[in-house]
């Protein structure tokens, strides 16, 4: 049950146990390994001093590899954006976002996004593939060992902690629905990584067959969805997507989605200038998450758009929110971060200075 090239990371605590039997130990070895890989964050089998030396020689034979750094940018706010290769040769960006009392991680699901959205600069990167288990946790393991983080739950306040984690760098990752549910077990285990589900936000574009199996997970996520428009004529125009998973429908899986108590579905809404902007617009995002517990993060375009969209002005943004908060609906202006470094959100597209292909290779019809 080892992974790949003999792989550790990205194995549960069961599938370690059951990669002890087979090497003729005794389960709990996998037990002590899992918390050694997650809780300690020990890479080197040397260090895994509660294992045998003879257990520890027996790891040397595998792999426990993070992604290699290719280069980092740091933003004027503050912000920092990695970019990671991956065994393959692969790309992927994540960006650390920090703040005052947070520190907030986006990583990747995928090798860039076969979808088309146009406002996202990350899909002209065309898509390459899906991540596994061990190269979405690569990504934070990565981060925690270059900033010197702790997680929140295990911070004493002697150093600085990483306190959220957003599945919203590049890729969707309901397409990579099993590897990202294998993660967020990892993730949210006491004995692996010990991250709150509370704390991890997922954003997808609204895959509606997937979006209900996520609802059905053994770890469910805060829910984010990529909306940005209020008619299914635009929103075709906007996320080809929209043809297979109208509105109406990703509501009603929305609907269903399990929330715990102050819990509510985050719409995404990404303003852009006489496209999706409008007060009829406003009124009308207002009817459709009328009888959803929900919020909505507006978003002005970012700047350096090739499809020749452009961002709402900022008093087309403050009339559409007041709008929103007139009639009840909680809505929230999110400033972009790191936005001279290519780092807000639909704008990881630094891979593609590095990227092995030249051509887009998003279908829609390729989505199952």
């Amino acid at each position: 049950m080892a992974a790949s090239r003999g792989e550790l990371l990205g194995l549960t605590a069961d599938e370690l146990a059951a990669l002890m039997v087979d090497w003729g130990e005794k389960p709990y070895h996998g037990r002590q390994l899992y918390g050694a890989l997650y809780r300690r964050r020990q890479l080197d089998p040397e260090s895994m001093t509660e294992l045998s030396r003879s257990l520890r020689r027996k790891l040397e034979s595998c792999v426990i590899s993070l992604p290699r750094l290719q280069k980092r940018q740091r933003a004027a706010d503050g912000t920092e954006k990695y970019l990671l290769e991956l065994a393959d040769g692969e790309k992927i960006e994540c960006v650390l976002i920090p703040e005052r009392k947070r520190n907030t991680l986006c990583i990747s699901t995928q090798a860039g996004c076969p979808l088309d959205c146009r406002f996202c600069l990350t899909a002209m990167l065309g898509f390459g593939r899906n991540l596994n288990p061990a190269e979405i946790l690569g990504q934070i393991l990565y981060v925690l060992a270059d900033r010197n983080l702790a997680i929140y739950s295990e911070g004493d306040g002697s150093r600085p902690a990483l306190t959220n984690l957003v599945l919203m760098g590049m890729g969707e990752p309901l397409l990579n629905l099993d590897n990202v549910l294998k993660t967020l077990i990892i993730l949210a285990d006491p004995g692996g990584m010990a991250f709150s589900p509370r704390r991890i936000t997922l954003s997808t574009v609204g895959l509606v067959p997937q979006l209900r199996k996520l609802a059905q997970a053994p770890v469910v996520p805060n829910l984010a969805v990529s909306l940005s428009a209020t008619t299914d004529e635009v929103r075709d125009r906007l996320m080809p997507i929209n043809r297979r998973y109208p509105i109406d429908t990703i509501l009603r899986a929305c609907a269903d989605y399990p929330l715990k108590r102050n819990q509510r579905v985050t719409f995404e809404y990404v303003l852009m200038d006489g496209v999706n902007d409008s007060d009829d617009d406003a009124r009308r995002l207002v009817k459709l998450l009328a009888r959803l517990r929900s919020k909505v993060n507006l978003l002005p375009l970012n700047p350096g758009n090739a499809n020749g969209l452009r961002p709402s002005p900022p008093e087309r943004v403050n009339r559409f929110r007041e709008i929103l908060t007139g009639r009840s609906l909680p809505a929230y202006v999110r400033k972009p971060r790191g936005m001279d470094i290519y780092a807000a959100c639909g704008q990881l597209h630094l891979a593609a200075g590095h990227h092995s292909r030249t051509t887009r290779t998003s279908r829609l019809d390729a989505i199952s």
